[in-house]
């Protein structure tokens, strides 16, 4: 039975006008992907996309369940639509993504959110139509359970918002289980979809005119392991290089374990892969590295990064580092400190350690207090935000080329393959989502400015 259809009629028959939904993401950029396929499915079945929840007849919370904070802050933005949901109670609520795939999490909105209608993990979005139907048709609340699949799902309608920037899946789940870690227990196993699925999607992005893309995956260095015939994530790079077009191409995340020297030669080989790559370290201590089950060392993380930058020197890493492990003595945070230091990343994504059930650093002894975890994660912040100030100062008086993403005052925003921001001025129109070229005149805070080249 096709319940984007029977969804579609019994809106029309409902609504006198089109019904709207609002999508509020919360989380990385693999849940902004959902995100896009949930606002398609809907979009099929009649809806219209709006911005805000206040006039919304569908109000769906993406959720992450990375870290503690982030769960808590979800559950704040919940309750605040109690009350308008009491105004209004033919609103549908519904809450999904990865923190309801975390059955005490279900347990918890069951008893104390009873105005949420519906909730349904990352392995159910195709079956929204039929979720949606089904609210409508008994007004009784649909509450699904973790389902975990193994199975791909093609050819999901996907709303994307921006007219230039677009991500594709290239693969799902994740089999690392770092110990501090909840991903491989709600979004699962690694599925990689099969190659000529990501061509198409792909071919058809560049045929319509996107000209910044990112292949997305928990471990992009992993893909391709459970396919037939083999391939590797440098194999897939260099079949989807050679489509023609205007574009530049990003992934995201890749593993220190697994990232090859093939993939950094494809990378050097081919001009639209972005010469910024990240990849996380997380730890400049081996002993930390390995409580956190990562599977490498601070000095093999050192050769990978030695290798790219013989290969392409114009490459910049970026990397995430996680302070107050369970254990880690300050002595082992200043490992980090060097390390950091040595690297010159271009941007680090830092936090403090949290916290999640079901992990297995979950079970060790946490003796940091957090007023040290503060102070070493600020220690942290300032080091790197004098590096990347430096680092912005080295392109004054450079030509880069930039894809323009927003007007300013007089002028435009635009954004660099190795995500710099740029400002410019012009009194030219019509330059939104396209490249431009640009010479660089100077910084404001984190934002370089230049002027346009003719």
């Amino acid at each position: 039975m096709n319940y984007t259809e029977k969804l579609h009629e019994l809106t029309e028959e409902k609504f006198s006008h089109i019904p709207l939904v609002n999508v509020q993401t919360f989380g990385c950029v693999q849940n902004e992907n959902d995100s896009e396929k949930i606002r398609g499915i809907l979009a099929q079945s009649g809806f219209g996309i709006s911005d805000s929840f206040e006039n919304s007849d569908v109000v769906i919370f993406n959720t992450c369940a990375i870290r503690e904070n982030a769960e808590l802050k979800i559950f704040g933005n919940i309750g605040k639509l109690k009350a308008l949901k009491a105004e209004n109670p033919d609103m549908i609520v519904a809450v999904c993504g990865c923190m309801v795939m975390q059955p005490h999490i279900v347990a918890k909105i069951k008893k104390s959110y009873p105005f949420v209608d519906i909730v349904f993990g990352v392995n159910s979005i195709e079956e929204l139509p039929y979720i949606v139907y089904n609210w409508y048709a008994s007004n009784k609340r649909q509450i699904s359970d973790p389902v975990v699949k193994t199975d791909i799902v093609e050819d999901i309608p996907v709303y994307r918002q921006s007219r230039s920037k677009a991500t594709i899946s290239i693969m799902y789940g994740c089999d690392n289980f770092c110990s501090y870690c909840i991903v491989p227990y709600v979004r699962g196993r690694e599925r990689s979809r099969k190659p000529e699925n990501i061509l198409r999607e792909f071919r058809q992005l560049v045929s319509e005119g996107y000209k910044d893309i990112t292949l997305l995956g928990q471990n992009v260095d992993s893909y391709g392991k459970n396919l037939d015939p083999q391939i590797d994530f440098a194999d897939l790079l260099s079949m989807l290089c050679k489509v023609e077009g205007d574009y530049v191409l990003h992934f995201m995340s890749s593993h220190p374990k697994d990232i090859t020297r093939k993939v950094i030669d494809t990378i050097r080989d081919n001009p639209k892969v972005s010469r910024q790559i990240h990849l996380p370290v997380q730890s400049g201590s081996n002993r930390i590295l390995s409580l956190m089950n990562r599977r490498y060392t601070v000095e093999q993380y050192k050769d990978i990064i030695s290798y790219a930058k013989e290969q392409i020197p114009d490459v910049g890493f970026s990397s995430d580092i996680i302070v107050g492990f369970p254990g880690e003595t300050y002595e082992e945070y200043l490992e980090t400190e060097k390390l950091v230091k040595e690297m010159n990343f271009t941007q680090l994504f830092t936090f403090i350690y949290s916290k999640r059930n079901g992990t297995k650093a979950a079970s060790l002894e946490d003796n940091v207090s957090h007023r040290e975890k503060s102070e070493w994660l600020n220690r942290l912040i300032k080091i790197q935000q004098d590096i990347f100030f430096k680092y912005l100062e080295s392109f004054e008086g450079k030509t880069v080329r930039a894809l323009v993403e927003e007007t300013k005052p007089q002028g435009y925003s635009a954004r660099m393959a190795n995500t710099l921001v740029v400002h410019f001025k012009t009194d030219k129109k019509d330059l939104m989502d396209s490249f431009v070229n640009l010479k660089i005149t100077g910084k404001k805070g984190t934002v370089l400015t230049a002027e346009l080249l003719q």
